[in-house]
């Protein structure tokens, strides 16, 4: 598949979910490099180059997939032949894909303390980490029930509902608007990220902030599962995470209101870090006032001066 067909399914939400798109970015560029088997260096630099920029241009906030891409890019610009550009990009991607998956499972395994027997744990919109913490608990033999919000307007939570019924979890849908009436007797909240900026603050899915002032109201702890991967280096020098908007039609179908009638739909929302209790990522659980030093750690100083 190419560049430009990727970019066109995670613009459509064909492709979801951070982390997925941020491998299947990686793939796609991989792939790129791959096609090419000629010799000039400098055009396929241009190729595999315009193949990032189309990819990076179809899911803005995600962080997830920025870095991803830069992640493929990791110690080419010296390098002087074709064959060595091609071979360090796929080896990258390759590196990348493993890395992201085993996260994953990693961030489950550490996740699964935090949930006890007899737990109502809720999670919002459809995130793999999250689950994966489920997962983990529930093979371990902890008895738990899962409440999931529909979250609108795509209703990943159908997706939730649906990993989580396979696994045997017991597992209860409510509309968004119901958050703060169940909270009282909810035991944890687990949600995902999109992006993690450099002082600790959550951009994930809109409604996740309502989410967190409801948890923080009724003194449920609220924590972020996140690859390291999703934190933002952009953020340290000063950039804002910028929120996606996405087309009306998504909440209002064609006539359905008068034309005069404006429809806002942002994509995601920002939660700040006091509201959160901690983030489980696969290097540990950490306090998300800490998220500048994974950054530097983990990232590194090439990704938070790249300015491609």
């Amino acid at each position: 598949m190419s560049a430009d067909d990727v970019a066109e399914r995670i613009r459509s939400m064909e492709i979801r979910g951070a982390a997925e798109i941020a491998r299947r970015a990686a793939i796609a560029l991989k792939e790129e490099a791959e096609a090419y088997q000629g010799s000039d260096l400098k055009e396929l630099r241009s190729r595999v180059e315009r193949s990032r920029d189309v990819l990076i241009s179809s899911r803005p906030t995600a962080i997830s997939l920025w870095n991803g891409v830069q992640y493929v890019f990791k110690g080419t610009p010296d390098l002087t032949s074709a064959d060595d550009y091609r071979n360090m990009v796929v080896k990258n991607a390759d590196h990348f894909v493993k890395r992201s998956r085993n996260a994953l499972k990693t961030i489950g395994k550490l996740g699964a303390n935090r949930i006890k027997d007899g737990d109502k744990v809720l999670t919002h919109c459809n995130s793999k980490a999250a689950i994966a913490v489920m997962a983990e608990a529930w093979a371990q033999g902890k008895r738990f029930e899962a409440f999931c919000t529909e979250s609108r307007p795509w209703r990943q939570g159908v997706l939730t509902a649906n990993d989580l019924a396979k696994l045997g979890i017991p597992v209860t849908m409510i509309i968004d608007s119901a958050v703060r009436y169940v909270m009282k007797d909810m035991d944890l909240v687990l949600v995902g990220a999109d992006t993690i900026a450099s002082n600790g603050a959550l951009i994930n899915k809109i409604g996740t902030s309502q989410v967190a002032l409801a948890a923080d109201e009724a003194r449920v702890p609220f924590m972020v599962c996140a690859e390291t991967f999703k934190f933002s280096p952009r953020t340290i020098y000063g950039e804002m995470v910028k929120i996606e908007e996405r087309d009306a039609t998504e909440v209002v179908k064609p006539g359905e209101v008068p034309p005069e009638v404006k429809v806002f739909n942002p994509v995601f929302d920002a939660t700040p870090p006091e509201y959160i209790d901690a983030i489980i990522t696969e290097i540990g659980v950490i306090p998300p006032y800490a998220a500048y030093q994974v950054i530097v750690k983990e990232l590194g100083y090439e990704f938070m001066f790249n300015e491609d």
